[in-house]
């Protein structure tokens, strides 16, 4: 039986390789792909007869097949039939579950963040719930994606979660999932009289009826001028992005070009719609989290010298992935094309494809990269993301802030501080005075934890080096007396540290009270990247001047 199947497969190989000539044995290598079917085969058939245990066929093959793909890059996925929502989720947004945000404190789950008018939310789960146990099973020790995994389910059907909250109080509640739809904006709003603001977190089938419908109502709003925030936002839908930015382009425009291997598979992505505003002042906000559909909107605005950027330069992935239709409810989704943007270039900042031994893929050589012409003819270059026509400066977290932050005290303070204030003031007016951060400080001050500082590591090993040639003992004082100033101290770092400890903490307090678009309002405050945007649109000469207008 085994046999027959490979010798089925292997006409089947050369049917579809005679049948279309773009996958010709030339530009597939056919020989060495029947050799390595047979030999994939061969060792399956001895498995299968041999092996001391009985083998597990379906998590074997998932095994080697996603250990196949991994060699080729990170977006090539083969998606099982039992995680199909995975995909579900990636194309639009949606799933069965609860509506929930989880993370792993300690050994178990807490639910960090429900969906505000979700399943979870409506049922009375709260942020800072410990996951004891779903449907009567235990989470302890589990994953938060095994957790994840427990709480999601088809619409309509019930799930029974266990959790312990505050006071160790332990409740069952029981949650009625239902079809949960992330939203590709949430949130939009005028950050002052004038101009208007709208977060795109993800690039899914609704993505722009949902930024079109946002539009619609900031201009109603007295919009003049916008901010288009694609921080963190890892892309989606090609379409989608060519979408969006037809609303500031004319018809008929050239976005995006698509090529690859496969000459059939190249497309030419052009808008195809009259614009909604051709003329409105545009900022788009990056970072080094904005990737793929987010870049082809950056990267295509920018080359069409229709908007200015503002952050710091994205991720720099320039390919394009389409899925395909598996046997058995399954998919693969495959790279099939790097993507071009108006001026010719392509974003893509790591080469996948010369690896060898499983090395890390490496930065195209600076060597190769081009310099590339927008509209007006400013300068722009390919093969390292999208840079920023204007550029901030973050501020690293300290080594303090970091551990405060993996050891959730942050969050675990935040919860206690919702079940001792009943409310608060609104996100955009929320603050914490000098005396809650010294009851902060002081939660802080009684946990068992121990970090070191760069400068600390640093001395340490310049001592080191010094002994080895003989220049410590000469220095010994001068060292003790700097190394004295840098080994850390909780509570001098916790001062030093303060600002950026504060904006952290404000911010999940926030959340408990008013979910993600407290977060939103919150983090107006302080954000650099907006108080730049809304610098640069009341500045029509220095817009225009960036611009090359």
């Amino acid at each position: 039986m085994i046999k027959s199947t490979r010798a089925f497969i292997i006409g089947s190989l050369i049917a579809v390789s005679i049948s279309f000539p773009t996958i010709s044995f030339g530009q597939s290598n056919g020989f060495e792909v029947i050799k390595s079917l047979e030999l994939m085969d061969q060792i399956y058939e001895n498995l299968d007869k041999y092996y001391v245990d009985d083998i597990q066929a379906g998590n074997l093959s998932k095994t080697a097949i996603d250990a196949m793909l991994k060699e080729l890059d990170p977006y090539t996925v083969y998606y099982h039939e039992s995680n199909i929502e995975d995909y579900r989720l990636l194309t639009t947004g949606q799933y069965g579950g609860i509506g929930a945000l989880i993370r792993k404190n300690g050994n178990f789950v807490y639910v960090s963040e429900p969906y505000e008018g979700n399943p979870a939310s409506l049922s009375g789960l709260k942020a800072g719930d410990k996951i004891l146990e779903i449907d009567g099973k235990s989470m302890q020790g589990l994953s938060s994606s095994e957790v994840s995994t427990a709480l999601k389910g088809p619409k309509g059907t019930d799930v029974e979660v266990k959790i312990e909250r505050q006071n160790d109080q332990i409740e069952v509640i029981k949650i009625n999932r239902d079809e949960i739809k992330l939203p590709d904006v949430p949130y939009s709003g005028m950050l002052n009289n004038n101009v208007g603001y709208i977060k795109l977190n993800s690039f899914t089938r609704s993505a722009s009826p949902d930024v079109k419908k946002a539009f619609t109502e900031l201009k109603e709003k007295g919009m003049t001028s916008l901010v288009l925030d694609l921080r963190g936002n890892g892309g989606g839908l090609l379409i989608e992005a060519v979408r969006i930015v037809n609303m500031f382009i004319p018809k008929n425009q050239v976005i995006v070009n698509t090529i690859g291997r496969v000459t059939d598979e190249n497309r030419v992505y052009k808008t195809m719609q009259e614009p909604m505003d051709l003329t409105i002042p545009l900022v788009v906000l990056m970072n080094e989290g904005s990737a793929s559909a987010s870049e082809i909107v950056a990267g295509s605005l920018q080359d069409l010298d229709r908007a200015v950027i503002v952050g710091t330069t994205s991720y720099g992935k320039g390919l394009v992935q389409r899925t395909y239709d598996l046997d058995y409810g399954s998919k693969v989704k495959l790279t099939i094309a790097k993507y071009y943007t108006p001026s010719g270039r392509c974003v893509q900042r790591l080469e996948y494809y010369d690896r060898e031994n499983g090395d890390k893929p490496k930065e195209i050589a600076d060597s190769l990269l081009k310099i590339f012409k927008t509209t007006n003819g400013r300068d722009v270059i390919d093969g390292r993301g999208v840079e920023p026509d204007i550029e901030i400066e973050l501020d690293d977290l300290s080594r303090l802030t970091a551990n405060i932050l993996r050891n959730n005290f942050i969050f675990n303070y935040a919860t206690n501080y919702y079940y001792d204030h009943e409310t608060i003031k609104p996100a955009s007016e929320f603050s914490l005075d000098n005396s809650e951060y010294g009851k902060f400080k002081g939660y802080v001050l009684e946990q068992e934890f121990t970090y070191s500082t760069a400068s600390e590591e640093m001395l340490k090993k310049m001592k080191k080096t010094a002994e080895n040639e003989g220049f410590y003992e000469d220095a010994s004082a001068e060292y003790d007396a700097l190394l004295a100033k840098v080994v850390p101290s909780k509570e001098r770092d916790l001062e030093k540290f303060k600002t950026q400890i504060v904006d952290l903490l404000e911010n999940e307090i926030v959340s408990r009270y008013y979910f993600q678009r407290g977060r939103a309002e919150q983090r107006f405050k302080d954000d650099n990247f907006i108080n730049e945007s809304i610098e640069v649109l009341n500045n029509s000469e220095k817009y225009n001047t960036i611009l090359g207008n």
